[in-house]
């Protein structure tokens, strides 16, 4: 199946980063966070002395990650090659264990931050931060360079800067206004220079307040907070803000960005989390609550979906004729649109069971039921399986789903539930072919699952493969039929490892005592 995610982070743009660390894992498991937290991430990974150096020579980096202790190289020793160098580039401590002590040093020599690999919550907010600042302190020393050569070259580097610049004196006034203080504010810039910086702070703060604020930042200082647009309209802004001195005169230099949107962003991406949390909760409450207890089999299905909600399913039957029907399905993508395909396809599924005998009958029924709501780009893989506890036979129905296995008791595949027709689509009513019935015998293991499974890959874009689950089930065949799994679900995690589960997975095992 195609797979799918939940809404996107906030995009933060691309960053390069610089990773200091021995460890292949650790370096990967920095990256997948920082491209949750929304950044498009460039690396590389080195642990010596010399390519580091190399690294900062040849290209230009946004933040380096660096691993405390490592064989042959530490944070402080990178940290003074940095220092050699120069660069103003944001350097984060990332420790397996460090003292307190430790730390205050690393921190009083230029680190800007440290965190410990077993507490990475804090990562994205702590790179946030650093890159504001470095953006900061990029623009301060930008802004007085630039007024050291010359104050109509200064302000022709502002006129064209996309974020709003003002310039003021110490008493508060504005003296220069960048154009895009009118995208900003909806001021023309020629009308806010002379006006007083209150004109720019929410009504509801008291006169000064921000010049006060402003005067008492002794270095570069960045803040989200509210401003007044000419309309008297709120926008979300961020704040950077530092003094600068041009002969005798000092000023106030406010860098501003309006961040309304990316909150806006965040806003929906926090409301659609919570969304589906809510949707997952519901649909996890349609899974069956336990297995049924049939005599002389042992019986257990999990599902654990990629994103909140999946589009996988699996239920036990009530038959019209007495048997037990085992289902597992699969719907095309993932996500809150599947997820409601997977529980009508299990409103409709229950009903046709106790009412219609035969798997291919039960099947066809429920493909007309689904016809109107299932099209080209929506489908069902179904695999229906009906065991008969007195005589032990298995009959079965496959729409498009792969193959189930039995095993006999020595491990060996003694039959391959294949596929008799095609998934549940827009199709129409096709007629499902009959296989032959399977009889079962004592330690016969049937193994049903979804593509999620077989097609995991890793980063060698290897598949997992039947193969490898049907090993699984032979190593664990000894095992309860809960057991076993929950083992081929963690064998699967541990192929694709570090890369995170990309579809879902869903297994029922049935064992003949």
């Amino acid at each position: 199946m195609a797979s799918g995610t939940a809404s996107p982070p906030a995009p933060q743009g691309l960053i390069r980063v610089l990773i200091v660390e021995d460890s292949e894992f650790d370096a990967r498991v920095l990256v997948t966070l920082l491209r949750t937290g929304g950044w498009e991430v460039q690396f590389r990974r080195l642990a010596a002395p010399e390519p580091l150096r190399e690294a900062l020579a040849a290209e230009t980096w946004d933040l380096i990650l660096c691993d405390h202790t490592m064989p042959d190289f530490s944070a402080p020793e990178a940290l003074e090659l940095l220092k050699s160098t120069g660069l103003d580039i944001p350097f984060i401590i990332i420790s397996g264990g460090i003292e307190e002590g430790v730390a205050i040093t690393a921190m009083k020599s230029g680190a800007h931050d440290f965190l410990m690999k077993g507490a990475l919550g804090r990562l994205v907010p702590a790179v946030q931060r650093e890159l504001r600042e470095a953006r900061v302190r990029a623009a301060r020393r930008a802004a007085e360079e630039t007024l050291r050569e010359s104050e109509l070259r200064y302000r022709s580097v502002w006129e064209n800067s996309t974020d709003a610049v003002l310039l003021l004196d110490l008493g508060g006034v504005i003296r220069f206004a960048n154009p895009a203080v009118a995208s900003v504010f909806g001021w023309n810039p020629a009308d806010l220079a002379g006006q007083a910086l209150d004109v720019l702070q929410p009504s509801d703060l008291a006169s000064g307040e921000w010049l006060q604020t402003f005067r008492a930042a002794g270095r570069a200082k960045s803040d989200e907070t509210m401003g007044r647009r000419r309309d008297g309209s709120a926008v979300e802004i961020d704040l950077a803000v530092t003094r600068m001195q041009t002969g005798d005169q000092e000023w106030i230099v406010v860098i501003v960005r309006d961040v309304t949107e990316r909150r806006r962003a965040e806003r929906e991406l926090r409301q659609s989390r919570q969304e589906f949390a809510a949707a997952r909760e519901v649909q996890q409450r349609l899974f069956p609550k336990a297995a049924p207890s049939l005599p002389g089999f042992d019986i257990a299905g999990v599902s654990h979906p990629a994103v909140a909600t999946g589009g996988d399913y699996f239920d036990y039957l009530s038959l019209a004729d007495h048997g037990l029907g085992i289902v597992i399905a699969d719907v095309s993508g993932h996500g809150l649109g599947p997820s409601l395909l997977m529980a009508e396809a299990r409103a409709y599924l229950r009903p046709v069971a106790r009412r219609f005998e035969g798997t291919d009958a039960i099947v066809t029924h429920t493909q007309e039921l689904l016809a109107e709501d299932l099209d080209k780009e929506r489908y069902i893989t179904l695999l229906l399986v009906r065991l008969d506890p007195v005589t032990r036979m298995l009959t079965f129905t496959n729409a498009g789903h792969p193959a189930g296995q039995i095993l006999d008791a020595a491990g060996r595949v003694k039959a391959v539930l294949k596929r008799s027709g095609r998934p549940l689509g827009h199709q129409g009513a096709v007629p499902f072919l009959k296989p032959e019935p399977v009889s079962l015998a004592s330690g016969d293991i049937l193994l049903l699952l979804t593509d999620g499974i077989d097609e995991a890959m890793n980063r060698d874009e290897e598949i997992f493969g039947m193969e490898r689950a049907l090993e699984v089930v032979r190593r664990h065949r000894d095992r309860p039929a809960a057991e076993m799994v929950e083992a081929l679900c963690a064998a699967a995690r541990a192929f694709t490892a570090p890369e995170t589960q990309a579809d879902d997975y869903t297994v029922v095992i049935v064992k003949v005592l």
